[in-house]
């Protein structure tokens, strides 16, 4: 199955974000601050990347991008998204090999990284795993519902 970003995504996102997309030609970007903390953040999806026509595209051309006033994150590659409306959150991840990438985004202009996580931790008992790989792991969890249908 190949993912690609719809409309109603968007909107979807936006929801769960409380911020209004902006709509410019193959990308759509939310900008989110929240006031107690004074974090501000911007989330940029780009779908249909243009590349080289002598490099074969082996996954998707999704890009998501989150950049803060001290980083860019960047998923390449993105293969779908979950959304917490409960946790205020959107979790977009690239799955390939039993490897998963996770951006997680947060309505509160917070986000997390996740990259090359073994999928076979999924299937572990989270207390049997130290406690460095919990947080990634319960994250990550979240979206083991949808993986059977982009496998």
């Amino acid at each position: 199955m190949s993912f690609k970003f719809q409309d109603s995504d968007f909107q979807r996102i936006a929801e769960v974000l409380g911020v209004t997309p902006e709509y410019m030609d193959r990308t759509v970007r939310y900008k989110l601050f929240d006031s107690e903390s004074q974090r501000k953040l911007i989330l940029e999806i780009v779908s249909k990347l243009q590349f080289p026509k002598q490099i074969e595209r082996a996954i998707p051309d999704q890009l998501v991008t989150v950049m803060t006033s001290n980083a860019v994150l960047q998923l390449q590659g993105c293969t779908g998204f979950i959304e917490s409306m409960e946790l205020g959150e959107v979790i977009f991840f690239a799955r390939r090999g039993g490897i998963t990438n996770g951006l997680v985004v947060e309505r509160l202009a917070g986000c997390s990284l996740y990259a090359n996580f073994d999928d076979r931790l999924l299937s572990c008992n989270f207390e049997e795993l130290s406690p460095e790989l919990i947080m990634s792991t319960v994250a990550l969890s979240m979206t083991e519902t949808i993986f059977s249908d982009i496998s």
